[in-house]
């Protein structure tokens, strides 16, 4: 009993100089790690939570929820954060890319537990169709352009290679996905 004790205690100990914790969300119980970076604290999952609409399930399966999360429409995208939460700005997420281009990987290779964790969890375009699954991810910024579009921040994966981008209203017209129709997943920031 005494090891097991010895043992929680200190991984509670390590995972709060690391930056690492978890929250639940009172809404439906589900727990998230989160992840501080440059004091600012982030989900580190793709958030789940299921509003009445404005989400879906990757290929209407349920099951897809427990590892990539919920995609949301724009509209939604912008009130499913929990109490305390926020969808971040493209700003925040401009910062957090160039915190992992210049520090460190986004996806560690290694069983560590202080990661940010990319889920790719693909996309349902603004027609319904459900694409790039385990491929890419995109996330809603809260940076609106127009009354159609909005921001959105992706991480692809290119010949083995990752790219990283946000996506610019100057593009809008050139770039297939900026409709806020879309469903992307959601990561929040804490207050």
């Amino acid at each position: 009993m005494k090891r097991i004790l010895f043992a929680a205690v200190l991984a509670m100990i390590i995972s709060s100089l690391s930056g690492q914790d978890i929250f639940t969300d009172k809404r439906d119980g589900n727990v998230y790690r989160t992840i501080t970076l440059n004091g600012v604290t982030w989900m580190a999952e793709n958030l789940r939570f299921k509003p009445k609409q404005g989400a879906a399930y990757y290929d209407n399966d349920p099951q897809n929820a427990k590892v990539y999360g919920m995609l949301y429409d724009w509209k939604t995208a912008k009130t499913v954060c929990p109490d305390g939460w926020h969808l971040p700005t493209g700003n925040e997420f401009r910062t957090l890319s160039d915190h992992f281009q210049h520090h460190e990987s986004w996806r560690k290779e290694s069983k560590d537990t202080v990661s940010f964790t990319i889920q790719l969890g693909g996309l349902q375009d603004h027609e319904g169709t459900f694409s790039e699954i385990d491929e890419s991810g995109y996330y809603w910024t809260a940076t609106e352009y127009d009354n159609k579009s909005a921001e959105y921040f992706s991480y692809l994966i290119i010949d083995n290679m990752v790219v990283t981008d946000l996506s610019r209203k100057e593009d809008v017209d050139d770039i297939l996905g900026t409709d806020k129709n879309d469903r992307y997943s959601v990561r929040c920031i804490k207050n």
